[in-house]
């Protein structure tokens, strides 16, 4: 912290015994020497007593330093909660454990963090302190929004405005409102932020505050910037940086600079984006505050990029890069990835350029599903929230219905009994429909429940499919067709990209054979067409379909299945399920391998048999492939790529056709599945 920044110091003065304002008066002095020197504050237990005055201001001042100098805050704060401890002093101990909790989830240790804004968080509902249980509420919340946690973020967000809302506390209600509205825009869900900053902007009208409403006003503007509103985002901006500047706010003068910056970088005016961004920079050396700081330096690097300076712009990427890994952004490390690739590839430096393009690609795959899980959490949780409060106002009125019965009953005991039985009637018959409306608004809302998350496990499923085992071998495709067209690539380069293109291409045609068999059976749109089909013929076409598979990891194929083996099945469907084995099979076989296929009689049924000499599964890992609604898949032996859907599909299949399917397996010892179809009778004609 340097020695011209200046830290306001607000202390309590009371009417108590002269040696309080004395200690008073050392404390002010102490502040002051930290202020201008920037050392670590210690303070002596000899001469300060030990009571709650001191306390509090011990917490005053950490929470001062939040954002200049955290070693100190987590000193004081530590100092404060042993103090407090001692003297049972409820209020310091929540306000010492919520400041030390901010110091944990600013270092970016969320696990810790969460444990003690909980500790927090209990304690001063031992004292029923609304308002720092809304404080505790707000950062606790922002802390979870920081990790990527938005569900959990939104759940304390919409509790902490029932609770505002209570206690007539529209200060903490128009931070709530505002920072609720900061969860939408993240999710890019414009118009419920948008929703949630108005509301926050009237709260601000009715408070009087500039200051809180030049908060406002900033978020406001970086909302309009991103829908596209340029000139409404400038006004605001600028409204907001004259009231910061007046109060003279590091922290938001800096942010309000940097969201300036932004506004031009959008219009492509990147000598003033330059001109903001290096301001907001200067700030933020004056301030710990690495989070907001991550932003800026993605900032730089697109603005100097655009400007043609591109070793600057490569300095301060890499540097946005590095932060955002130690503080584990994954947001910030996107933009990083994005700039690096872009400035790489200007450079021509083709290997580097290709490494940050396909980071970027992978942690905008990893977003897009964490955002899609993430809109399906906030979803729910709000779901949630409203049916608790649907319940709470049926709870109320049937709690109004039973007041109102008592009143009717002791006023109709005046008049005659007569009225008093009709009343009591009554009441029972209206006590018993909300009861049964109750019961049905459950019934309905559990059906409801249910269906959406299996629909919401198909669809997880199928996005996670097409996204991960589809979208990455196509972009890579395209990506390379791209660079051959603009001529960053030779055709004599491309020659080296074919065979794994090959192998991109026969992954994405297997794929997507069994993603529309999985589809079909998933959405009830397949049928089981059983009739007579031979067994071996339908092993040694799928063995010839996979021969050059085989060939290519030396892997020996045998089908050792009689002839005129007969079943009753859909040929198609079992077509399926052997294909899906065998390639199972040769993913996991290392080279030199053999899969044998076999069958015989049991009973009523024929038992089919896959054997490999494959490296095995364990206990663990064979649960897992038959685990019901979920997909277990790896790397196999030469890497090759799988969505796990193959052995789920063909389970569902074999059972179809009145089957079972299992399998045995050892690591290290190879892995043996099993399946029964029904037995055909070999004097009737069959069909393939």
């Amino acid at each position: 912290m340097p020695s011209e920044f200046k830290n306001k110091v607000y202390f309590l003065i009371n009417k108590k015994l002269y040696f309080t304002l004395v200690f008073s008066c050392i404390l002010f002095f102490s502040n002051t020497i930290i202020a201008s020197k920037s050392k670590i504050l210690t303070v002596s237990n000899d001469i300060v007593p030990k009571d709650t005055i001191y306390i509090n201001t011990l917490n005053s001042k950490a929470k001062r330093l939040r954002f200049y100098n955290s070693d100190s805050l987590l000193i004081l704060a530590n100092k404060a909660l042993k103090l407090s401890e001692e003297l049972e002093y409820t209020y310091g101990i929540s306000n010492a454990l919520l400041h030390t909790a901010n110091y944990y989830s600013d270092a970016g240790n969320s696990k810790k963090a969460n444990i003690l804004y909980n500790k927090a968080l209990l304690e001063s509902k031992k004292i029923n302190d609304s308002h720092l249980q809304l404080s505790i509420m707000n950062n606790f919340a922002q802390s979870h929004y920081y990790f990527g946690d938005y569900a959990s973020s939104l759940a304390i967000y919409l509790e902490g405005v029932e609770l505002a809302e209570k206690n007539n506390n529209n200060r903490m209600l128009s931070v709530m409102n505002e920072n609720i509205a900061n969860l939408y825009s993240a999710q890019k869900d414009y118009d419920q932020a948008l929703l949630f900053l108005k509301k926050s902007l009237k709260l601000n009208l009715t408070l009087k505050n500039d200051f809180n409403s030049a908060k406002t006003l900033c978020n406001y503007a970086y909302l309009q910037s991103e829908i596209g509103n340029i000139n409404n985002a400038m006004f605001n901006i600028n409204k907001s940086i004259s009231i910061f500047e007046e109060y003279n706010n590091i922290r938001w003068i800096a942010k309000s600079y940097r969201v300036k910056g932004d506004i031009y970088l959008k219009q492509k005016k990147y000598e003033w984006a330059i001109r903001w961004y290096d301001q907001s920079f200067h700030l933020y050396d004056q301030i710990k505050n690495n989070r907001d700081k991550l932003n800026l330096l993605s900032g730089l690097a697109y603005a100097h990029f655009g400007n043609k300076n591109t070793d600057t712009a490569e300095l301060y990427a890499l540097t946005a890069y590095e932060n955002a890994k130690e503080l584990n952004s994954i947001k910030n490390i996107e933009s990083a990835a994005d700039i690096l690739y872009k400035i790489n590839k200007h450079k021509k430096d083709f290997e580097k350029s290709l490494y940050f393009h396909e980071l970027y690609e992978k942690v905008t795959d990893s977003l897009s599903r964490n955002e899609n899980k993430r809109s399906l959490l906030m979803l729910q949780t709000k779901i949630e929230r409203d049916k608790q409060k649907e319940t709470k106002e049926v709870k109320d009125k049937l709690e109004n219905a039973k007041l109102r019965s008592a009143i009717y009953i002791g006023t109709s005991i005046l008049v005659i009994w007569a009225i008093i039985t009709f009343m009591m009637s009554r009441s029972r018959k209206a006590h018993k429909k909300l009861n049964t409306e109750l019961q049905l608004k459950q019934v309905v809302l559990e059906n409801r429940e249910e269906e959406l998350q299996e629909i919401n496990e198909t669809k997880d499923k199928l996005f996670s499919i097409i996204a991960h085992d589809l979208r990455g071998p196509i972009g890579a495709l395209l990506d390379v067709l791209k660079m051959m067209k603009s001529g960053d690539l030779a055709i004599t380069e491309f020659r080296d990209f074919v065979p794994k293109l090959i192998k991109d291409v026969d992954h994405i045609s297997f794929t997507l054979n069994n993603l529309l068999s999985w589809g079909q059976t998933q959405m009830n749109g397949a049928t089981t067409n059983t009739t007579l089909a031979e067994l071996n013929t339908l092993a040694e076409n799928n063995i010839n379909l996979l021969a050059e598979t085989a060939k290519k990891k030396n892997i020996t194929l045998i089908n050792e299945i009689p002839d005129n083996t007969i079943i009753f099945s859909d040929p198609n469907q079992i077509d399926i399920v052997i294909r899906n084995i065998i390639s199972n099979a040769l993913k996991f076989t290392p080279k030199g391998g053999k899969i044998t296929i076999d069958a015989q009689e049991k009973y009523q049924f024929i038992e089919v048999t896959i054997k490999d000499t494959g490296i095995g599964m364990s206990e663990e890992d064979l649960s897992k492939v038959f685990a019901p609604n979920q997909s277990h898949t790896t790397f196999g032996t030469d890497n090759e790529k799988g969505t796990g859907l193959g052995i789920s599909l063909s389970k569902e299949m074999v059972e179809n056709n009145g089957g079972n399917l299992w399998a045995k397996s050892k690591l290290g010892k190879g892995t043996i599945f099993y399946f029964t179809v029904p037995k055909g009778e070999d004097n009737y004609q069959y069909t393939l």
